[in-house]
């Protein structure tokens, strides 16, 4: 089936950008392998405008709601992205066409890629507090990271766990204000600095971790948990064949219109260039209300 535009990605980018489409009568599908993107594992968001605090995955339930009846929604798995004038995107369940796209695929969580990380995913590695927190109650759990997303999961992981452990490669964790703030109140959590983990140790589960140097007179960490939350990645494998330009580190280069060197080819939110990769739902927002404004001008200039 043919399209006036194609959103790749179901976050707060790209249904945005649904939204805004809609108001110019744009026939728009928006697919995406995770409805509401990442932003639904944010234990709370606290700086969007209109609610003092809202946990994510009942922000993007709102989005999700309102995108409802505006544009086609599908939870597919896309394989391939080609341009032959028109895009098409193939599937597993089918191939589309659109004469404009907007890529809002977002970034995938880094790894630690160290011993034991992916024998353990699952049986105690997570990349997600908000999907596997309830699973570690009265459990020891440990969280590496010093961003917000680090100091986000250790403090939902608080209200389950027993005692939850921030691993930090650095001297101090970088996390904004308010959020050192909360964490220095909370009795569960402990701060080890200047840290790395090195290995995932265990049997059937993990059952600890072996650090590059000694916190409490030990290497070990005995953890039933680890969240790893390192920061993140472009996802932007799809892009590849068609040329799309990226900067050095990945990341999809946009103009003010959210415009890339590819004739109809737009992109909005955490994959682009466009917000100084700020990384916030309010920017990614942002980007795909303006995605959509250029694709109608783009559609309207080509009629």
């Amino acid at each position: 089936m043919a399209y006036d535009l194609i959103i790749i990605g179901a976050g707060p980018a790209g249904l945005s950008a649904a939204i805004y489409a809609s108001k110019y009568k744009l026939n728009t599908l928006v697919i995406g392998e995770e409805l509401g993107g990442t932003a639904t594992h944010a234990y709370k968001v606290e700086n969007y405008p209109g609610f003092r605090s809202i946990p994510g995955i009942e922000l993007m339930n709102k989005f999700k709601e309102q995108v409802k009846g505006l544009a086609g929604i599908k939870n597919e798995e896309i394989i391939k992205l080609e341009k032959k004038g028109n895009f098409i995107i193939t599937t597993r369940k089918g191939t589309y066409q659109s004469n404009a796209l907007i890529f809002a695929a977002g970034t995938k969580r880094k790894a630690l890629n160290i011993k034991g990380e992916n024998e353990f995913l699952n049986k105690g590695v997570s990349y997600c507090a908000t999907c596997d927190a309830a699973f570690f109650k009265d459990k020891v759990v440990g969280v590496v990271g010093g961003n917000d997303a680090a100091a986000m999961s250790a403090l939902l992981l608080a209200e389950y766990a027993k005692k939850v452990f921030i691993i930090y490669r650095k001297e101090k964790i970088r996390a904004e204000p308010l959020r050192v703030r909360q964490l220095e109140k909370s009795k569960k959590i402990t701060i080890i600095n200047n840290t790395n983990v090195i290995a995932v140790n265990g049997d059937k589960m993990m059952s600890s971790v072996t650090l590059d140097r000694e916190f409490n007179h030990s290497k070990e960490l005995n953890l039933s948990g680890l969240f790893i939350e390192i920061g993140s990645i472009p996802s932007t494998v799809l892009t590849e064949k068609l040329g799309i330009k990226l900067d050095e580190e990945g990341y999809i280069i946009v103009d003010p219109a959210q415009k890339t060197n590819v004739d109809g080819f737009y992109a909005a939110g955490d994959i682009t260039t466009g917000s100084n990769k700020f990384g916030q739902i309010i920017t990614a927002a942002s980007e795909g209300a303006v995605a959509a404004h250029s694709v109608y001008g783009f559609l309207k200039n080509k009629s």
